[in-house]
């Protein structure tokens, strides 16, 4: 089915790979402009440039998610460039191993600045926005299955994603009167870069190959298989569409049945 644009527009930290570039692949499928939002600027253009440039209504931003001033500064010149803002995709983030005896307070900063802070301040700048324009919007962060039961060996993780949700809970009854709902997404172990990442590191520490790394995360995964970043990407179409109206507050967990409410 050939894109039909829907009039609306959204923006997407980390967007430049993994999950984050299948929301913005999937979000512009579904008739959005997109801002690819990344640290990694050269990257965000070349997916920017896959799905047709600015023309096409794609287009690539340098973002600090650790920095506040420079959210704000993306999502204004997503407004400016691609003329309107209807919703923040809060996807940037990072998982390295945590040890509970290694932790310190450079790791506790460090880790909580980018998963925990960028959505606060992707929050804050979406709220911004959609008030300017005189509409509300959708903020979407990316919580995760560690954020609903505590994961081994990534406890800091785990307590930046169990932040989220808590944030985002509060952010739904605040930001309701607006027009502006609040809910995230809960991934489950996703074949991206990080996952990636994350396996080996897992398996290396513990002088096993990387399949048992692998195995660590992925055992008790009900449907027997790791997810795709476009299954997590379909919720995230969901939650970004008219058929969410209705839904706040939530978190929606993508897992393949590991974490059941």
């Amino acid at each position: 089915m050939a894109r039909k644009e829907n009039g609306k527009v959204a923006l997407v930290t980390g967007g430049a790979q993994g999950i984050g570039q299948a929301v913005a692949e999937r979000l512009h499928a579904d008739g959005f402009k997109v801002a690819i939002a990344d640290l990694k600027i050269d990257a965000a253009r070349k997916v920017a440039e896959k799905l047709g440039g600015k023309s096409g209504g794609a287009i690539a931003l340098a973002v600090n998610v650790a920095d506040r001033d420079s959210v704000f500064a993306a999502v204004d010149q997503a407004v400016g460039e691609l003329g309107g803002f209807d919703v923040i995709i809060n996807n940037a983030g990072i998982a390295p191993t945590s040890p509970i005896e290694d932790i310190t307070p450079e790791s506790i900063e460090k880790l909580f600045s980018i998963n925990f802070n960028g959505v606060v301040w992707g929050t804050q700048a979406a709220v911004k926005a959609f008030r300017k324009l005189g509409h509300g919007g959708k903020i979407i962060s990316a919580a995760s299955q560690a954020g609903h039961i505590g994961n081994p060996g990534i406890a800091l993780y785990s307590a930046t994603k169990f932040a989220v949700r808590g944030f985002t809970q509060t952010a739904a009854r605040d930001l309701a009167q607006h027009g502006i709902t609040v809910n995230t997404y809960a991934p489950g172990i996703v074949k991206t870069p990080l996952m990636e990442e994350l396996a080996k590191k897992t398996a290396a520490e513990a002088g096993k190959p990387e399949s048992w790394g692998w195995e660590q995360y992925t055992k008790g995964i009900t449907l027997g298989r790791l997810s795709e970043a476009a299954d997590v990407a379909a919720v995230v179409s969901f939650l970004s569409g008219p058929d969410s109206d209705y839904i706040t507050g939530q978190s929606i967990i993508v897992d393949g049945g590991m974490v059941f409410n």
